[in-house]
């Protein structure tokens, strides 16, 4: 049974523990084992910085163990995706797993921001603070898209859907 690390901001939830528990079962209803970072255990009664490094040890070992990442890379807190996601797909690509991708927004990125947002300097596309915008028809920075095996537009089960149509 292949194993997926599930990735997202879905952990600052309120329900992130139902919602870790909703992914897995689905995981499972679909044919694979879920490994959701709130699953670890990790002892809250340490210092902080010691908490946060066992952590960050337990949840690499989650995606060192899976064969699989599913990552929400809807916006968080801002128009990007969570960055400790972005790290988590990165590593999981590095490692050659395969990186899958869910947005409720897939059209390109230029298109994601306003006319208000954005304005034309030398036939490039700046934000309010006069920063170039990506413009390469990809939903996300050109290095999460390029590391994706694809992001589809829906939610966590279509893309376990998907995985099952394609025989993953």
């Amino acid at each position: 049974m292949k194993k997926i690390y599930i990735a997202g901001p879905d952990v600052f939830e309120p329900n992130s523990i139902e919602i870790g528990k909703e992914y897995s079962a689905l995981c499972k209803e679909y044919g694979f084992k879920g490994l959701y970072p709130l699953d670890n255990i990790v002892d809250f009664s340490q210092e902080k910085k010691k908490i946060a490094k066992d952590i960050f040890v337990a949840n690499v070992n989650l995606i060192e163990e899976a064969d699989i990442v599913i990552a929400n890379l809807n916006p968080f807190r801002g128009k990007e995706a969570d960055s400790g996601t972005i790290w988590e797909c990165g590593y999981a690509s590095a490692l050659g797993k395969k990186v899958y991708g869910y947005m409720d927004d897939t059209s390109e990125y230029i298109n994601q921001f306003s006319k208000d947002e954005k304005k034309l300097v030398n036939n490039l596309h700046v934000d309010s603070n006069g920063k170039s915008i990506e413009d390469f028809s990809h939903p996300i920075n050109l290095m999460i898209a390029c590391s994706c095996y694809e992001i589809i537009k829906g939610r966590f089960e279509d893309v376990l859907s998907s995985l099952v149509n394609k025989k993953i």
